[in-house]
């Protein structure tokens, strides 16, 4: 994959493959093998699945191919030239461009049949992320492409603008020797990338912070520099000396070292601008831990990168810039989107209710959304479409219908309106029953099909006992890998029972609370909760905002002898906030959590062993190198967890496993609320950033505090979020009761640190 596009989008996807990396440990004499080599005997088929499509009403528009025929290369943007432009005579078709990544920008006419494509430009050694044309194209022909480069040199990166000017003679393409540097500055990650004329007639050009992490430069907040800032110049009347001039008008021209090209800053990687027919600056940026943002840019606006993240805290001892730190006009947390897109007023006809709308999507899930916009205020926003692609440009055409490239599948798409069902789809299953996923929901009986498994490392929920299982469409069978997560199938299930105890401490008083299924569907996983009902015959759908449920539990160790357990149904949003793009998305499904042994109905087998054995893994010829489980590794030799509650293993180990299992798929390098810590197993103690380091954010009244102290329980912060529920609380979602076995291991751990 293009790694420099990749650093400045987002390492998209790839950042932290956590989540089966873990060091070898030997498997233990209670876990020894029995009966069996392997569990079962041989894999079922599923062919019973009902859990298809989406229980809420259907988006109103679907993506089609528009130029099916057309071939392309990683293709980050799509723009129309203008109307009475010179390449586009009257009676000819429109011209589209395509700006693709590795220094090349594509032209061809605006034809659904079209099969070929020339090149308008070309610039060595430099990715081109954008292109516009000057307000006066159809005269002057001026165009202006955004690049950074060189690639042949990581180090020396720089963000440039560069004037071209087309000929008049076909195929009117850019005249190489015009080029005509217009601005440079050095950008090396989160490099922004796009432009736009303004109805001032003023060029705004987007930039990032110019890293490929939390803003390591700290330039964010300053305005001494042109990184994470929205440029604004005057390109048609140069100062001496200059290729532009800066406008008199802009915000930080007077205010000493400060860079007059400013309009406005702190933006992490502003992904895409455009300006509406009533002069909005629309702006799609790119969020890192948390949130994505689009932002209606104003003079003189701060954004807060680095400080914050779409209004929400990120680095709050970072210092400020001179003005008030703004909120983005729409946040969405990773829960929704995970890399915006910013893009284009719709203007067109075919797509009924949407003309004047500011239509944007999302690279990371394929969604798309409408907004409108008043007084600088975002006053009307949905969600009308939901697309498998990873977008990243949006265009429009001379009759203002839109487009949109999709950078892996190297393809434009178009909009249309879902037409009306010729058949009924099967309703998505509002019932457990009604699922295929059980052939007696009352007896708590799963398909045969269905593959159970257990973990190393179990999440903590509230003390609940769970049961857990694969279901695998068909014969479809899974990518494996040891040091990274493994990519499962369309239409792959996991099921996951949780059950209570209604008499602490008595199996007998067990009852099921609610089964949560994760499916995978156009590349996407999506969370669904099931509430199980009082007499235990069947589960139902929880709404799409989640549920609670309060539940008494007699336990002679509180007062009175009982006390009321809150469960909690998780919303959809905040399931994927877990399963979130740091864990990719699946996160007990491991080499390093599935390595030990698993009791099939009193035949005990490793259940990797059993799993190839079924065949559920891709043979090593379907794989990439490196990546498949090779009939001469044993389980002994591949990554593993260690129990955290097994006094045997090694104290340490113990501890690190459950922040793996219990913190790590948000506690990655600059996530998890950017606390800066590195959870997960296969991160060193000394190297996660734990152990006497001051908190970056609440100390909590805590005296001279520490994430971790050594020898002082007292002063760990981390303990501290463990052991209180509520505000600051540790997990901070889906939890009510404080795991006193992990606290009481952390403590031990603690006070034997030096």
């Amino acid at each position: 994959m293009p790694t420099n596009f990749l650093s400045s989008k987002r390492l998209c996807f790839c950042l932290s493959l956590l989540c089966s990396w873990a060091t070898a440990v030997p498997l233990c004499a209670a876990e020894e093998v029995t009966k069996a080599p392997t569990g079962i005997a041989k894999r079922i088929s599923w062919t019973t699945s009902r859990v298809i499509g989406r229980p809420d009403p259907p988006l109103p528009f679907q993506a089609v191919r528009a130029f099916p025929n057309l071939p392309l290369e990683f293709p980050l943007h799509i723009i129309a030239e203008p109307n009475g432009a010179v390449g586009s005579p009257a009676g000819r078709p429109e011209r589209i461009f395509i700006v693709e990544q590795k220094g090349r920008i594509i032209v061809f006419p605006n034809d659904p049949a079209v099969s070929d494509r020339v090149t308008f430009v070309s610039i060595e050694d430099h990715d081109t992320y954008g292109m516009t044309f000057h307000p006066h194209y159809a005269t002057n022909r001026f165009v202006y492409v955004f690049s950074n480069g060189p690639q042949s040199d990581p180090k020396e990166r720089f963000n440039r603008i560069t004037r071209f000017t087309v000929r008049n003679e076909a195929p009117h393409d850019c005249d190489p020797a015009s080029a005509h540097i217009i601005i440079e500055w050095a950008s090396n990650g989160h490099n922004g990338g796009d432009m736009a004329f303004g109805p001032d007639g003023m060029l705004y050009a987007s930039a990032g912070d110019g890293t490929t992490d939390s803003d390591t430069n700290l330039t964010g907040q300053k305005i001494s520099d042109l990184v994470s800032g929205m440029l604004r110049i005057d390109v048609d009347h140069p100062a001496p000396g200059m290729n532009y001039a800066i406008p008199s008008d802009n915000p930080f021209l007077k205010i000493p070292g400060a860079r007059g090209e400013l309009w406005a800053y702190g933006f992490r990687n502003p992904w895409r601008i455009h300006f509406d027919p009533q002069g909005n600056l629309w702006c799609g940026d790119i969020g890192q831990d948390q949130y994505e943002m689009i932002e209606l840019v104003q003079k003189g606006d701060n954004y807060g990168w680095s400080v914050m993240e779409g209004g929400h805290p990120f680095y709050l001892e970072r210092e400020r810039g001179p003005t008030p730190i703004q909120t983005a006009a729409i946040v969405h947390p990773h829960s929704e989107a995970r890399s915006i897109t910013g893009g284009v007023t719709y203007q067109g006809k075919r797509l009924e209710g949407l003309k004047g709308a500011y239509i944007y999507g999302d690279y990371g899930t394929g969604k798309i959304w409408a907004a409108r916009a008043a007084q600088g205020k975002v006053i009307d926003l949905r969600e009308i479409a939901d697309t498998p692609y990873q977008i990243l440009g949006f265009g429009i055409d001379a009759a203002g219908e839109i487009y949109f490239v999709d950078y892996s599948g190297k393809a434009v798409y178009t909009l249309e309106p879902v037409p009306p069902a010729t058949t009924t789809p099967p309703p998505f299953p509002r019932r457990l029953s009604e699922t295929g996923l059980f052939t007696d929901v009352a007896k708590n009986q799963v398909d045969p099909a269905l593959i159970p498994y257990s973990v190393n490392s179990p999440l903590w929920s509230d003390g609940a006992h769970k049961e857990r299982f694969l279901a695998l469409p068909g014969e479809s069978q899974i990518e494996f890998s040891e040091k990274e997560a493994w990519k499962f199938p369309e239409g792959t299930v996991l099921v996951k029972s949780f059950a209570l105890d209604t008499e602490e401490g008595n199996p007998a008083s067990r009852r099921r609370v609610e089964t949560r299924v994760m499916v995978i569907q156009q590349n996407e996983w999506v969370g669904y909760s099931y509430r199980w009902n009082d007499e235990q015959t069947d589960a139902e759908l929880v709404a799409s905002e989640g549920a609670d449920q309060p539940f008494e539990i007699r336990d002679p160790s509180a007062a009175g002898g009982k006390r009321t357990q809150t469960w909690h149904y998780p919303s959809r949003a905040e399931c994927m906030v877990c399963h979130s793009r740091a864990a990719v998305y699946v996160l007990g499904v491991s080499t390093a959590q599935l390595n030990k042994v698993h009791d099939y109905n009193g035949v005990k087998a490793n259940q990797l062993d059993t799993f190839e054995h079924l065949g559920l893994f891709k043979p090593a010829a379907d794989q990439k190198e490196g990546t498949s489980l090779k009939l001469s590794q044993r389980p002994a030799d591949l990554s593993r967890l260690p129990d955290p509650f097994d006094a045997t293993a090694e104290l340490e180990a113990r501890v690190r496993s459950y922040l793996h299992a219990n913190c790590a798929h948000c506690h990655v390098e600059a996530g998890g609320g950017n606390a800066a810590m590195e959870l997960a197993f296969k991160t060193p103690t000394d190297k996660s950033r734990i152990v006497d380091v001051a908190p970056l954010h609440d100390k909590f009244g805590i005296p001279d505090p520490r994430l971790i102290a050594p020898g002082a329980p007292e002063r760990s912060v981390m303990l501290k979020r463990l052991t209180q529920r509520g505000k600051g609380q540790m997990p901070p979602l889906a939890v009510s009761r404080v795991d006193t076995q992990a606290v009481d291991l952390l403590k031990e751990w603690v006070l034997k640190l030096k």
